[in-house]
């Protein structure tokens, strides 16, 4: 049988590292969704229900129901779309931060002769 490499191998501690990585980013997407649901929830009723008692249209057509669902699929956007941002960000920064040093380098001629270069400012670039 061919040896596997040390590379291919799995440790228990790396995918517990993993899970505790996943957990963390997970309950500070949960925050973030639910400080934008709580924002978004303050700056929809507050007009929902001023137009309610001053519009006249508004007074004939829109029930309590039809407010609370104005009210409550604002929360609800605001919620996912928050978390959502936050997981696709975390995302982002930890696989930036365990990829190797060469996918890291993003500049466009790469190596040590561009980091001695000062790059000019983008609205001269071609």
């Amino acid at each position: 049988m061919a040896k596997m490499s040390s590379t291919a191998t799995v440790t228990r501690a790396h995918l517990e590292n993993k899970l505790a990585l996943a957990k963390r980013c997970s309950r500070e997407a949960t925050l973030a969704g639910a400080k934008a649901a709580a924002i978004a929830t303050v700056a929809s009723a507050v007009p929902t229900l001023a137009s309610v008692r001053m519009l006249p249209w508004a007074k004939a057509n829109l029930n309590p129901t039809g407010q609370a669902l104005i009210v409550c699929t604002v929360a609800g956007m605001a919620y996912f779309v928050a978390a959502d941002k936050a997981i696709l960000s975390l995302a982002r920064r930890h696989s930036y931060e365990s990829a190797p040093d060469h996918l890291k380098d993003t500049s466009f001629h790469g190596g040590a002769a561009a980091a001695a270069r000062p790059r000019p400012p983008a609205f001269f670039r071609p």
